[in-house]
């Protein structure tokens, strides 16, 4: 247990220029959720957090709104102009005044961290009595990183960035990856002695590293386990390969707690869903958003199950069929073709194929809800206008489209009486053809 509070800052202010989009990089999304979210989730998870502020500019607005609507214990504070990472952590100084504790600075564009490996890292800074701890990471091919140097006791001395490097420095392996953990009463100084005397202009969060250095702190670094977890992402091809590796390891940790998965190279599973012991997920598989599915159900092919989905064991979701926030008991089976949105299905229900719960009124903007109880049925090409509640053990005709509350055990249809014409065609052929048979 730590005796220290702590607190992050997460850098979040660039434009994001290799990105070539009007959406600030951070805002990019993987399972539709922001690479800032997974960040933030992460730092959240720990459990030693209790505080994040996130550094804006580029677009702040957006990034703000997503942030307060997400996150109570998160601040944004604006950077504008953008002068540098060193630059972007000044701004938060203010508002760590007398905080004696460790703050934790990432970037926001790390999606792949995981709160295990933040906590390790806050813990060795911690049982090291660290004043300043670097995460690294050993790279075969380091080009373009800052590399680690240490001394011949191994010693943390320096960063040296790339193109500052000497021939026998670049060939060092171990990198820096831009994440650290600050004792602030005794790094915190630093920020006020930063120099913008460089090529770009700007104050560099890796000079605080030679501060401490010179000031003969306790200066280590944690070399992170996995790599793939510092995956940084700087363009649209970099944002497709982290959602490639975030679901690889979903699947394999499905598949490890029961699940079996048919194709993993066409299933993508949001990492927030969890699913029971021995439900089938078949090709082509979409989930994103937070949802649970039971045990022993059967998805797809082709099924989309959007945020929200609370479904329960024994449930078929039948191919091409799209769930969205809604609840879905146990034993109900919904068949191809059918869209069920902001619904709650009970238990033993059969949605028959292409059935559709008509939830949303695009004049009013307002979405409604579809009950159905326990029992029920409904036929094929149903369309349930919401809001309406169907009871226990109702029955829809096929083709009808409901607008009213159905009693149990009733039958509703609503299509037009059958009308056969006979010879019509025949007659049809004739007209078209000038009497000629």
């Amino acid at each position: 247990m730590l005796n220290k509070k702590v607190k992050s800052i997460v850098l979040a202010a660039g434009k994001g220029t290799r990105m070539k989009s009007e959406l600030p990089k951070v805002l990019h999304s993987i399972f539709n959720k922001p690479l800032l979210g997974y960040i933030l989730d992460a730092v959240n998870k720990t459990d030693y957090v209790d505080e994040n502020f996130v550094i804006v500019g580029h677009e702040a607005e957006k990034v703000e709104n997503f942030v307060n609507a997400n996150y109570s214990n998160a601040k944004c504070i604006l950077q504008m102009p953008q002068l540098g990472t060193g630059d972007a952590v000044n701004k938060a100084v203010p508002y760590l005044k007398n905080f004696d504790g460790y703050v934790i600075v990432l970037n926001g564009d790390i999606p792949l961290i995981t709160a295990e490996t933040i906590k390790n890292f806050i813990e060795f800074h911690d049982n090291n009595h660290a004043d300043l701890t670097v995460m690294s990471a050993i790279f075969e091919n380091p080009k373009t990183y800052g590399r680690i140097i240490r001394d011949k006791n191994n010693k943390f001395m320096a960063i040296i960035e790339e193109k500052d490097a000497l021939p026998e420095q670049k060939a060092v392996k171990e990198i820096n990856v831009g994440i650290y953990c600050i004792n602030w009463k005794t790094v915190s100084d630093a920020f006020a002695s930063l120099k913008s005397d460089n090529a770009q202009g700007e104050y560099y969060l890796t000079d605080i590293v030679k501060w401490a250095v010179n000031q003969n702190l306790n200066v280590q670094s944690y070399i992170i386990d996995n790599n793939e977890e510092v995956y940084g992402i700087n363009s649209k091809v970099q944002l497709a390969q982290a959602a490639k590796l975030l679901n690889q390891k979903t699947l394999i940790h499905l598949m490890e707690e029961g699940v079996i998965i048919v194709d993993p190279s066409s299933t993508f599973i949001s990492p927030e869903t969890t699913i029971g012991t021995d439900t089938l997920i078949l090709p082509n598989v979409y989930i994103t958003g937070k949802n649970t599915i039971g045990k022993n159900c059967k998805i797809g092919p082709f099924a989309h199950i959007r945020d929200g989905a609370v479904i329960g064991n024994n449930v078929r979701i039948g191919n091409y069929v799209e769930i969205k926030k809604s609840v879905i008991k146990d034993n109900t089976n919904v068949s191809h073709l059918s869209y069920i949105g902001d619904s709650e299905l009970g238990a033993h229900v059969n949605i028959g194929a292409g059935t559709i719960t008509a939830n949303y009124d695009p004049i009013s903007k307002v979405k409604s809800k579809t009950i159905i109880k326990d029992g029920a049925n409904t036929g094929s090409n149903s369309v349930l206008i919401a809001p309406v509640t169907i009871n226990e053990k109702a029955s829809i005709a096929a083709g009808s489209v409901i607008t009213k509350d159905i009693e149990a055990y009733s039958l509703a249809v609503t299509r037009p009486p059958l009308r056969i014409i006979s010879d019509w065609v025949k007659r049809k052929i004739e007209q078209l053809s000038g009497g000629i048979k």
